[in-house]
C-alpha cells in the first residue's frame, strides 16, 4: 500500500477552484458521468485507429445506489487507469489527462467526440461525499488500482481486485447530502444533465413485455423479461445529418425534449457547422403568445451532449430565446459567466451564425410557400419583430419575409405596402402615413371610419409595436405610422381645409367655452374641426407622441420618465358639421345642452374604452332616462 499527500499547492489548485467551485452541489453527478463518458470515448478512439487490439463491445455507464451502505457508485467500461495514472491525473490536480491524451493522438482525435477535462471534475464529488474511492483497471491489462481519500490532502493507493476494464467511483455520501441516495433524485439529475450523453447510462432495471406466442390464448398476458433501464438517448437528432432525418424525426425529438408540450412546433432549423467553430443543434419555432417573459429559457445548451444550462442569453441572440430546442458546441466552456460570454470571440461568431441561419430559413419558407407562411405569421411574428428591433443584421434581412397584416387579414411586405399607400395618398410634406390598429375590437369604429375613406389599416398588436414602428420610421424614408385612433388622423381622414363649417367663428368660440365649462377636465384638449362625415359629433383621439412614450415605458423604454409618470392626455375633436353639434349650439336650455354634451362625450369615451367606474354608472342611468 502507498500513502501520500495529494499535490494541491497554490499553483495547481487554482484551476480547480476556477472551474469547479460550484454553488450547486448536484453538478457533481454531471462531472462524474462526463468523466466516465470521456474514458469510454477514449477507449473507442484508440480501438478505431487500430494501433492496439481492443475488444470494446457495447460499453455503458452504470449508476447504482447502495442505501444500506450509504454509497453511490458510478461505473464505466472505459479506458481505465493504472496506479501511476491515478497518481498523475487525480493526485496531481494541475495536470489534465485530456490534454495529454489529445496531444498524443492529436492527428486522429479531432472528430472523436472526446469531452476533455478528464480528471479535473472528479473533486466535485467531495461536495457531497465524506469519502471517495476509485477502483480502476486500465485497458493495458495492468494490475488494478484502489485509491481512497477522505476529503483531506491525505490518500491511500493500493492494488485493486477489479477484473474488468474500466473505473468505478464510490461516493460515501455525507449525512448532509443524503438526498443523493434517493432513486428519484438521482434519476431526475441523470435526465436533466445526461439525457443525451453519447454512451448508454444504466440506472436500475425494468420489466419489458416479450412478444406473444402465436398460439397464445385470447386475453393471455405477455411474458416479461428484466432489462437494463437506459435513461438516456445516446444518438439524439441533432447529432445526425439533416439528410438522414424526416419531418417526423424532428417532431419526435421535440416531444422528447418537451414531453408536456402538446402542440406541435411550426417548423425547425437544423444547425450544423464545423468551421470557424463547431456547432450543432435544432431550433424549433413554437406557437407564441404575446407574453415575452413566459416564452423564454426553453433552449437547452449542451457541450458534447452534456447539459450545461437553459439560460442561453449571450450565446443565442436575445430575440431567439423565445424559440425552443438544443444547441451543442464544444467551443463554449461548461462553466462561464455571462460577462465572459459577451466578451468571447467564438461566442459572438456563434450568435451571428445562428441569427443568419434563422433569417435564411424564414426567407426560404416565405419564398417556397407564401400562403402557408402567412397562416403561421401570427404565431411567429413576435420573434421576427423582436429580432427586427434588436439585431441590425436581422432587420436588414427581414425585408425578404417580414409581413404587415391588415385588419382584413391581407398581408403585405414592406415594399408592397409602401407602393400601395404611395399610389393612394399624397401629402404636402411628402410623408406617407401608415395607419394601424392595435386592438381590432376596441378600435372598431375608428377602423371603419378609415376604411370608409378607402384607407388600408394594418393590425399591429404585439407588445413591442411602439418600439418597432419607431425603428421603422427612423430606418425608412418618408413614412410615418399613426394609430387609427391617434390625432394624426384628424388631418389625414376627416379634416378638409376647403370645407365650409356650419358654424361661424362666434358660434365656434361659444361652443368651445361651453364644452370646457361642462367637461372641466384638463386631460382633454378640445379641437374644433370641419369634417366631411356628419355622423360623429365627438371623437376622442390620442396624442401619438404621448401614447407611444407610455407604451414604450411599459415595455422597457421611454427614457428618463418612469412607467407611471407620463400623464394621460387626449384630444376631444368636435365635428362642427355634425347635426347634433348644431342642435347643441342652437338649444336655448342650458340643462339640455349639458345633457347632450355629457351623453356625446360618454359615447366617445365608450368608443375609446375610457368609460369606467362612476362615469359608466352615470352614463347608464342617463341613457335610461333619455329612453323614458
Amino acid at each position: 500500500m502507498k500513502k501520500g499527500n495529494i499535490n494541491v499547492s497554490v499553483e495547481n489548485i487554482f484551476p480547480l477552484i476556477k472551474k469547479f467551485l460550484y454553488s450547486d452541489h448536484e453538478i457533481f453527478l454531471r462531472e462524474l458521468i462526463s468523466n466516465a463518458t470521456d474514458a469510454t470515448l477514449k477507449l473507442k478512439h484508440i480501438a478505431n485507429i487500430g494501433n492496439e487490439k481492443i475488444k470494446v463491445g457495447e460499453p455503458k455507464i452504470e449508476v447504482k445506489i447502495d442505501k444500506k451502505g450509504k454509497k453511490l457508485h458510478i461505473i464505466d467500461q472505459g479506458i481505465g487507469m493504472t496506479a501511476d495514472e491515478i497518481e498523475k491525473y487525480i493526485n496531481e490536480v494541475a495536470f489534465s489527462g485530456a490534454e495529454e491524451f489529445l496531444e498524443k493522438y492529436k492527428d486522429t482525435a479531432k472528430d472523436s467526440g472526446i469531452i476533455g477535462h478528464f480528471g479535473l471534475g472528479f473533486y466535485s464529488a467531495f461536495m457531497v461525499a465524506k469519502k471517495v474511492e476509485i477502483i480502476s483497471k486500465s485497458y493495458k491489462n495492468k494490475t488494478a488500482a484502489h485509491w481512497t481519500c477522505d476529503g483531506s490532502p491525505n490518500y491511500t493507493l493500493d492494488k485493486g481486485t477489479k477484473k474488468d476494464r474500466g473505473t468505478e467511483i464510490i461516493l460515501h455520501i455525507d449525512k448532509d447530502s443524503k438526498e443523493f441516495l434517493e432513486d428519484n433524485k438521482i434519476s431526475d439529475l441523470l435526465v436533466k444533465y445526461n439525457k443525451f450523453m453519447p454512451i448508454p447510462i444504466k440506472f436500475g432495471t425494468k420489466e419489458e413485455n416479450l412478444p406473444l406466442d402465436e398460439n397464445a390464448k385470447e386475453g393471455e398476458k405477455p411474458k416479461t423479461k428484466t432489462v437494463d433501464n437506459i435513461i438516456n438517448n445516446p444518438n439524439p437528432a441533432w447529432t445526425k445529418q439533416p439528410k438522414d432525418l424526416k419531418d417526423e424525426d424532428y417532431k419526435s425529438f421535440y416531444r422528447e425534449l418537451y414531453p408536456m408540450q402538446f402542440e406541435e412546433p411550426l417548423f425547425n432549423i437544423h444547425l450544423n457547422v464545423d468551421y470557424p467553430f463547431n456547432l450543432t443543434g435544432i431550433l424549433y419555432f413554437p406557437k407564441l403568445t404575446n407574453d415575452i417573459n413566459i416564452q423564454k429559457d426553453k433552449i437547452q445548451l449542451y457541450q458534447n451532449q452534456v447539459f450545461v444550462t437553459d439560460n442561453v442569453e449571450g450565446i443565442v441572440p436575445e430575440f431567439l430565446t423565445l424559440l425552443r430546442g438544443v444547441i451543442d458546441s464544444p467551443d463554449i466552456p461548461l462553466n462561464v459567466s455571462r460577462s465572459y460570454l459577451q466578451a468571447d470571440g467564438a461566442v459572438k461568431k456563434i450568435s451571428a451564425y445562428i441569427t443568419r441561419k434563422v433569417a435564411d430559413k424564414l426567407s426560404s419558407l416565405f419564398k417556397s410557400n407564401r400562403e402557408e407562411f402567412e397562416k403561421k405569421w401570427n404565431d411567429i411574428k413576435l420573434v421576427i419583430e423582436y429580432g427586427m428591433l434588436s439585431e441590425e443584421k436581422f432587420f436588414e434581412k427581414s425585408e425578404k419575409f417580414a409581413l404587415y397584416p391588415t385588419v382584413d387579414e391581407k398581408f403585405f411586405t414592406y415594399e408592397e405596402l409602401f407602393n400601395k399607400i404611395k399610389a393612394r395618398q399624397t401629402d404636402k410634406d411628402d410623408k406617407l402615413i401608415i395607419l394601424y390598429a392595435s386592438d381590432k375590437q376596441a378600435q372598431h369604429s375608428y377602423i371603419e371610419n378609415a376604411k370608409n375613406k378607402g384607407y388600408e389599416v394594418l393590425l399591429l398588436d404585439s407588445p413591442i409595436v411602439s418600439h418597432l414602428i419607431q425603428k421603422l420610421e427612423s430606418s425608412k424614408e418618408k413614412i410615418q405610422f399613426a394609430r387609427v385612433d391617434s390625432d394624426h388622423i384628424d388631418n389625414l381622414i376627416d379634416k378638409n381645409e376647403n370645407k365650409v363649417s356650419k358654424l361661424d367663428d362666434n358660434q365656434k368660440k361659444d361652443l368651445e367655452e361651453l364644452v370646457k365649462s361642462i367637461i372641466a377636465d384638463d386631460k382633454y384638449v378640445i379641437k374644433l374641426e370641419s369634417m366631411d362625415s356628419k355622423e360623429n359629433p365627438f371623437i376622442i383621439t390620442n396624442p401619438e407622441f404621448m401614447r407611444r412614450m407610455k407604451e414604450m415605458q411599459q415595455t422597457g423604454g421611454g427614457g428618463m420618465f418612469g412607467a407611471g409618470n407620463m400623464p394621460d392626455m387626449f384630444n376631444l375633436v368636435i365635428n362642427t358639421n355634425s347635426d347634433l353639434i348644431s342642435e347643441i349650439v342652437n338649444t336655448k336650455t342650458k340643462k339640455k345642452q349639458e345633457r347632450l354634451i355629457n351623453q356625446s362625450l360618454d359615447l366617445a369615451k365608450l368608443s375609446h374604452g375610457l368609460l369606467k367606474g362612476e362615469d359608466l354608472t352615470n352614463f347608464i342611468k342617463r341613457s335610461f332616462e333619455i329612453i323614458k
